[in-house]
This record gives C-alpha cells, sequence and structure tokens, in this order.
C-alpha cells in the first residue's frame, strides 16, 4: 500500500497492542514484519510502495513518498495541489 495510510496502526487495531512501529513521517516501517493476530492469522506489515507512473515529479511526494521536510521546493508541490482543486473549492465558496 501508500505510505502513510494507516497499515501499521490497523494491524495495532486488530492486535490490540503495540505490534508495529507507528508515524506520521513516512519510513518508519523500514522492513516486512509478521504478527501474529491469532493462531490462524498472521498478519504482514511492510513499508509503503510507490510505484512510478511516470506521472510528473510532483505526484510522489502527493501520495505520501517523500517526508515534507525533504521536499526541495514546497511551493511548487502546494501549487501542484492548487491546480487539482476546483477553484471555488479553493475560495470557500
Amino acid at each position: 500500500g501508500y505510505p502513510n495510510v494507516g497499515k501499521s496502526s490497523l494491524i495495532n487495531s486488530l492486535k490490540r497492542s503495540r505490534a508495529c512501529g507507528v508515524g506520521a513521517m513516512p519510513g518508519v516501517t523500514r522492513c516486512l514484519q509478521a504478527v501474529q493476530l491469532d493462531r490462524h492469522i498472521r498478519l504482514l506489515d511492510c513499508p509503503g510502495v510507490v510505484l512510478d507512473s511516470g506521472d510528473p515529479p510532483a505526484a510522489a511526494p502527493l501520495r505520501g513518498a517523500l517526508a515534507p521536510q525533504r521536499l526541495r521546493d514546497p511551493l511548487g508541490l502546494a501549487c501542484a495541489v492548487l491546480r487539482r482543486c476546483p477553484p471555488q473549492q479553493v475560495r470557500g465558496d
């Protein structure tokens, strides 16, 4: 799945304990981890994956593949987000 969508948090919820590390920044989960939920169910937690789809470079941060602090041009990314929004939504009409 995509980074920072709650894969580890969902496993922790189902397990009802802190079986997997979680965080607000991408990259907390660094390797595949198996978590035994019960006798018959084993869940796998894995790092987020973003495949290169040929989209413009601004698409990777929008999918959560890069931490905001690592962006060279956050203003360019903000403009890319605004271009995707309908004008009335940005104005608050």
